[in-house]
């Protein structure tokens, strides 16, 4: 970055990312992202020179002239409405980095494309509405599986019905759960794995990013 020119905020700008995900990188906090190619041509070097794997820096002689790499959500937007298709950003749930939004408050880890069609039936809000997550652990066994992809609209955040399954922050910490509001002002958050204990939120402890809407898999 140094020997690029590049500080945190523009180098997260030209790639596409949150600054908080460039400083996550720097630190070791986040180890992989699905971007470093981007990285890499941002400034100007090789991915495998940033992953320890070469001692050249530079890229090969006869590569490519140097050309800002374009916001991945603006790749090819007309094109990919023109075939009724939506890219919905993929976010990692797991420790909250703050922000103003669901987007500043976690990592951004790439895109996902679907049909727009089928889409409006199911969500509230608009598209920008929406966000893709992966399912970690077993707490939401045999409902979710570790890794399943989960689809979230967060145009959905009022609780009205109990035991529907929410995205949530709870601390630092983002989850998925099914939720049940208690008759003295809290929230219960479960599990669908048995083994697991509820855990009961009150006064602003539990913050509600949006309804999980879809869940798949792979078979």
């Amino acid at each position: 970055m140094l020997a690029a020119g590049r500080n945190q905020s523009e180098l997260a700008r030209n790639v596409g990312l949150k600054q908080p995900s460039i400083g996550r990188l720097l630190s070791g906090d986040t180890k992989k992202t699905g971007v470093l190619h981007l990285i890499a041509r941002d400034l100007q070097t090789t991915p495998e020179y940033l992953t320890g794997e070469s001692d050249n820096p530079g890229a090969a002689e006869d590569s490519q002239p140097f050309i800002p790499a374009p916001n991945l959500e603006d790749l090819g937007a007309l094109q990919l409405k023109q075939m009724g298709l939506a890219l919905i950003p993929e976010l990692e749930l797991g420790y909250s980095m703050g922000g103003g939004n669901v987007i500043e408050m976690f990592e951004h880890t790439g895109v996902a494309p679907f049909k727009r069609d089928w889409l409006r039936p199911i969500m509230k809000g608009s598209f920008d509405d929406l966000f893709v997550a992966k399912g970690e652990g077993d707490s939401m066994i045999p409902t979710m599986l570790d890794g399943d992809i989960v689809l979230i609209d967060t145009a959905q955040k009022d609780i009205l019905q109990q035991d529907r399954i929410w995205a949530l922050s709870y601390g630092d910490l983002g989850m998925i759960k099914r939720v049940r509001k208690l008759p003295d002002g809290g929230y219960q958050i479960n599990s669908d794995n048995q083994a697991v204990t509820p855990m009961t939120a009150y006064d602003g402890e539990m913050h509600v990013i949006g309804r999980v809407i879809w869940v798949g898999r792979r078979m």
